[in-house]
């Protein structure tokens, strides 16, 4: 549990500078290469340390500016990956095509996958820091499996590779280490099934808190079109959250302002950490505190005080950097706005 009153928290991406790589875009190629690049990265690194804290967030991330994408970032030092020859494939239950890698042998890793993104995020602030992973199921729907011929083998394989690196992410002084499984709330029954015990395997023995991240997808199109097909109510969650509220995860990170969510089903989570999101990642309209503390006013009838975090419904990657820099701040201010209407 948190001691500060709504600590805040975003859920994991920020938009890449124009200098770094192509704007808008959520799989956007870099503008340079080699040592350039690994500078460009690490000053688009610092730039959003800088940025959330003068938004007044509690815990900091790396934006995630060192990876094209949240769950190719990590594939690239994955032994057993075929890069060179990708292939289309629909993933998210074939909402959208994308060209993905193929899986061709024994999965192992290279090495430390995100050390100097760690390790530069811990050196230059003093809050609390979060590193996201990409959870084994959403892994096993964003690759072509040309190997194992079994998703639940293949996931647990892939499970093995993130605890290797997330207890290499505690060593480096990260507070929170998050997984991004947006498949939970598409592959409802296996999610609740094999999706959270590989989940379990990903998280096993580490001591600082642990994070899973449940969302309806980044603000692009072919997400915002697949929520009109969900009709008034999106209970996606009503089947995950029981097998995740069992679980040894300690934080659990849901979609909720501007959202057809059922707020109730927040209550499935008893004894969680909650972050709710706050703010709207489909939409370039700035919220205002008012609006924010009174998404965190509707979410305290069923999560305890102590237990919410706000943040965002997903990752700013694909915005604009200008109105994700105003979120942020509009998220500081309507959390200080919470603590004193509620405290």
């Amino acid at each position: 549990m948190t001691s500060k009153l709504f600590t805040t928290a975003i859920a994991g991406s920020l938009p890449k500078p124009a200098w770094l790589s192509e704007t808008n875009k959520l799989w956007p190629q870099w503008k340079a290469e080699g040592a350039e690049l690994q500078q460009a990265k690490a000053d688009a690194t610092l730039l959003w340390i800088k940025a959330q804290e003068d938004a007044g967030l509690d815990v900091i991330g790396d934006g995630e500016q060192s990876r094209q994408h949240f769950v190719h970032g990590f594939l690239e030092q994955v032994e057993g990956i075929d890069f060179d020859h990708k292939v289309k494939m629909g993933i998210r239950n074939n909402r959208y095509d994308a060209m993905v890698p193929q899986v061709v042998s024994t999965l192992t890793l290279k090495g430390r996958v995100h050390a100097a993104e760690a390790q530069l995020l811990r050196a230059h602030t003093a809050k609390k820091i979060k590193f996201t992973l990409p959870g084994p199921m959403t892994i096993v729907d964003t690759v072509s499996d040309q190997f194992y011929g079994d998703k639940i083998k293949m996931a647990m394989a892939f499970a093995e590779l993130l605890n290797q690196e997330a207890l290499a992410l505690q060593a480096d002084g990260v507070d929170i280490i998050q997984f991004d499984e947006p498949a939970f709330n598409v592959y409802m029954t296996e999610a609740a099934d094999w999706g959270v015990k590989a989940l379990e395997v990903a998280a096993r023995g580490l001591t600082c808190t642990t994070a899973v991240h449940i969302c309806y997808g980044y603000g692009i199109k072919a997400n915002n079109d697949w929520k009109k097909t969900l009709g008034d109510q999106w209970r996606q969650y009503e089947e995950v959250l029981p097998a995740l509220a069992k679980s040894s995860i300690q934080q659990v990170s849901l979609e909720c302002y501007h959202s057809y969510v059922p707020p109730h089903l927040m209550a499935l989570l008893e004894g969680k950490d909650v972050m709710v999101g706050v703010i709207d990642v489909a939409s370039d309209e700035i919220e205002t505190p008012e609006q924010i503390a009174d998404t965190i006013g509707k979410a305290l009838e069923y999560v305890p005080k102590a237990r919410l975090i706000p943040c965002t419904n997903c990752g700013l990657a694909p915005m604009s950097r200008d109105i994700a820099i105003k979120k942020l701040h509009a998220l500081g201010l309507g959390a200080a706005l919470a603590r004193q209407r509620y405290a």
